[in-house]
């Protein structure tokens, strides 16, 4: 049996509101093990992006804990997480991320670089490579497409050689065509490093290329 890489147990998220308490998340119990690709899916304001923030140490929850490669992050204060992401995490977001001071290659350089990697410009280089914008090292991003962005932000992921890589919406921003390339890309890669995937999606496509997939039901895990 595969180790497990994150174990959520009772997690809840509530926030105060003029009505009162508005609950978010309620009584998540949830264990992905490693090299597993799990989707998360459900309706609009039904917890998944809130979720996904949890598990990955960018958010803690009202009630109950989570352990991320062995480490307690809910225990955690802010600068304890950050460290543990740095070692441990990676992100793909809709809205791609990027540094638009940067290039395409500097983008993906900076996980490495904030590691002290030797050679962070050849393994970036690679990645870029890989994602099929080789010759697109040198361009800003403002000055790629929408789907080039995402690859660029997909290998940037993947340069910090994670544990996880949590994405939210990944293709929500690109057309039918463009994101179809980009789970290609996602899962290639993700194969490639066997790295535990979890994701947030509307995308059928996307979500039947995981390898399990939960669906949230008013801060529930549907049964």
């Amino acid at each position: 049996m595969e180790p497990c890489v994150i174990r959520a147990s009772g997690i809840g998220k509530n926030v105060p509101t003029a009505e009162g308490r508005l609950v978010i998340l309620d009584g998540i119990d949830l264990e992905i093990n490693a090299a597993e690709s799990l989707a998360i899916v459900g309706a609009s304001g039904s917890g998944k992006t809130t979720l996904l923030g949890i598990l990955a140490g960018l958010d803690l929850p009202s009630a109950g804990t989570v352990r991320l490669a062995g480490n307690e992050i809910t225990a955690m204060d802010e600068e304890q997480r950050a460290r543990v992401r740095g070692e441990h995490v990676g992100f793909v977001f809709q809205t791609f991320q990027l540094l638009a001071s940067l290039t395409a290659l500097e983008n993906v350089m900076l996980p490495a670089e904030l590691r002290g990697d030797d050679d962070a410009s050849e393994s970036a280089l690679d990645l870029l490579r890989q994602v099929g914008l080789g010759e697109r090292t040198g361009h800003y991003p403002r000055q790629l497409s929408g789907g080039e962005q995402q690859r660029v932000a997909i290998a940037r992921a993947f340069a910090s050689r994670p544990t996880v890589l949590f994405a939210d919406e990944p293709t929500g921003n690109l057309d039918t065509r463009t994101g179809a390339r980009i789970i290609e890309l996602l899962f290639e890669l993700n194969e490639a490093f066997a790295t535990t995937l979890v994701l947030v999606t509307h995308d059928d496509r996307l979500a039947e290329r995981c390898s399990r997939m939960i669906e949230l039901e008013a801060g529930r895990i549907r049964s």
